[in-house]
């Protein structure tokens, strides 16, 4: 016959009755049961004090004055149930702006802790990396697409991101059916019109804003460039380099999309409304101190134009019309190739320093080059140079 597994309560009966029979030798039963002595005769007063059934007692102190009370910590709650991803800094900030006693955030962390809101750790923390932040607002946006995700009704949502470098303010959350440049062009036309013009936007080497060797300007990429503003592309396969947008990215899943699912544009679209809004003007940001970002962005001096303004030439320039049709221009007698973008625009052709050789510039950036001394085509100049931190 097996053994029966007996439990810890089990044994400290036995122990006790054992230990009350007469002439029983108390310490040596004791280091039988591999107990000390005195804990041996604690169970034993407790028997005697009329506990029979042994159990641990709770080691909670029967007062607590440093604890916070409940109205404390039910507003700690309702702040952590309202946005189930915020951690004890955030909650602290949000809840000094409406309290006159606010707890310490070591206290809010313990709080969450004890009522079971504190998930353990996700995996080992990478590699330290240098971080970068322009000067000012609108010096830089960073924008992306976040992927795509199946709707109810069978189509696809592509949410499409714009945050401000410098105070990561949410400029722009939209619902897009796709990834095309049209779409892009609209949701940046509205964006201009509240916000103005940034100096530059940051992107990556996906459509629409692309960066091929092939191909490395697109429509998008010279509609911004007519507007003053210019495109740095991410070096290719760095996605760390955009580790601003990347969080962001995180974040918006985090909060939004895994908690949801929607049925279609419509309800994507109002859930990203009201989430930007508790982003820009509620939730405390750890990189701005637990600033929100709506603390520090301004909106930029430079308005969107009403009439999207031309290239201008000296008179003494070389001055040549693209086709609407074919991408090439007239020079010494020969065609000379140039990026599909640029179809329908006007460009220069200026002299560099080689003998033979010329540049073909849109306004003051130079997309291509003519060398004489050759039989080939143009070649192609980077819209930008990639960058991997454009801090």
């Amino acid at each position: 016959m097996p053994w029966r597994e007996v439990s810890v309560v089990d044994q400290r009966r036995e122990f006790v009755r054992l230990a009350m029979q007469e002439g029983v030798n108390r310490r040596e039963l004791c280091r039988r049961f591999g107990i000390s002595s005195t804990v041996g005769y604690k169970w034993l007063d407790r028997f005697a004090a009329g506990e029979t059934e042994l159990a641990d007692h709770s080691r909670r102190p029967l007062a607590s004055p440093a604890r916070s009370d409940a109205a404390i910590e039910a507003a700690v709650l309702a702040v952590r149930d309202a946005h189930p991803v915020w951690g004890a800094r955030k909650i602290a900030r949000c809840l000094a702006r409406t309290r006159q006693h606010v707890p310490a955030v070591s206290t809010v962390h313990a709080i969450l802790q004890r009522h079971g809101r504190v998930p353990p750790p996700a995996g080992t923390p990478g590699q330290p990396y240098r971080r970068f932040e322009k000067q000012a607002p609108n010096l830089l946006w960073q924008m992306d697409f976040k992927g795509h995700m199946p709707l109810g009704d069978g189509a696809s949502c592509h949410p499409l991101t714009m945050i401000d470098d410098h105070s990561r303010f949410a400029l722009c959350l939209a619902a897009c059916a796709n990834e095309q440049g049209t779409t892009v062009k609209m949701h940046l036309q509205t964006t201009f019109r509240r916000y103005g013009l940034p100096e530059a936007v940051f992107v990556d080497n996906g459509g629409p804003w692309g960066f091929t060797l092939d191909e490395p300007w697109t429509r998008l990429g010279v509609w911004l460039l007519k507007l003053g503003v210019g495109v740095i592309h991410s070096r290719p396969y760095h996605p760390q380099s955009r580790g601003k947008n990347e969080r962001f990215h995180r974040t918006l899943k985090a909060e939004v999309f895994a908690f949801e699912r929607f049925r279609n544009l419509a309800a994507v679209q109002r859930t990203l409304d009201r989430w930007r809004d508790v982003y820009n003007l509620d939730r405390p940001h750890e990189a701005l101190d637990q600033e929100v970002p709506a603390s520090r962005y301004r909106p930029s001096m430079r308005p969107m134009p009403d009439r999207l303004p031309e290239v201008e030439y000296d008179d003494c320039e070389i001055v040549r019309s693209v086709s609407t049709t074919k991408a090439y221009v007239s020079f010494k007698g020969r065609l000379w190739k140039v990026p599909q973008a640029f179809r329908g625009e006007r460009l220069a052709i200026r002299p560099l320093s080689t003998d033979g050789r010329y540049g073909i510039f849109f306004a003051a950036h130079q997309i291509a080059t003519i060398d004489l001394t050759n039989h080939q085509s143009v070649s192609h100049v980077s819209e930008q140079a990639s960058s991997m931190s454009p801090g």
